[in-house]
């Protein structure tokens, strides 16, 4: 199966691509394009799916960049492939480098200013993006020599409201931080609220002075054929749960 890729016209000319989970090599839970080596899948399947992404970008294998995530506010400049460290956002202004970022119903952050030559990658779940992730990213990007008003920053797919039931401890924490807040909760069954995740996302990239942001509206929990996710692994009592990867590259 070829593999299964959307894209978004506000990052053009820019290449890059939210991958689904067709065309990959792994199977069972797994099926389909897992490129998470931090799941229970098979190593050397997890490598074939990575090659099969790396191919369709157009770059070496070993030049498609990531980093070990760990739902921060942490920024790297990559400028070389090889190892990276720990952090949720990269960002370079290096040719023929592509940043991948993995998400199973987080957001995927794309950004690019084509004029100026830079791009970012993003990993931002809700505590990556209430601890200021989006924000860093664009800093960094700025630093690199990118206008903050020509970046265009799109929102793959990730967990959307109707899906995200969260409890009022959830909620307690987004009013501690801003009471505006409350416009990203509706009310839900019982105690619980389902958060609007791209829409605070949107949000912050928008109050942030990005040129453009947008999300694909395509929602992980709800299409089990494209998409993996944790939530509904867990819902389903599933051991494990594929890692999508979403790559942007000069």
């Amino acid at each position: 199966m070829t593999l299964e890729i959307l894209t978004a016209d506000a990052l053009a000319p820019v290449r890059h691509g939210f991958f689904t989970r067709r065309g990959g090599a792994s199977s069972g839970i797994f099926a389909g394009l897992n490129c998470g080596a931090g799941s229970s899948d098979q190593s050397e399947v997890v490598t074939i799916n990575r090659s099969r992404v790396a191919q369709a970008m157009d770059v070496a294998p070993d030049a498609l960049v990531g980093v070990h995530q760990i739902h921060s506010a942490d920024v790297k400049v990559i400028e070389s492939a090889g190892a990276q460290g720990k952090a949720d956002a990269m960002v370079s202004a290096t040719p023929g480098l592509a940043l991948g970022v993995l998400t199973a119903d987080c957001m995927p952050v794309l950004l690019a200013d084509a004029d100026n030559g830079v791009i970012g990658a993003v990993h931002a779940g809700w505590r990556g993006a209430i601890s200021g992730i989006l924000e860093a990213t664009l800093e960094a990007m700025v630093g690199l020599g990118a206008a903050r008003d020509r970046i265009a920053a799109v929102i793959g797919p990730c967990i959307s409201q109707r899906a995200y039931e969260v409890g009022p401890e959830f909620l307690e924490d987004f009013i501690a931080d801003d009471p505006e807040n409350t416009r990203f909760f509706a009310g839900g069954k019982g105690d619980r609220y389902q958060f609007d995740l791209p829409g605070y996302g949107l949000m912050r990239l928008r109050e942030a002075g990005v040129g453009h942001a947008e999300w694909t509206r395509h929602c992980t929990y709800s299409d089990a054929a494209l998409f993996y996710s944790f939530r509904r692994s867990v819902h389903e009592r599933e051991a494990d749960y594929g890692r999508l990867i979403s790559v942007i590259r000069l």
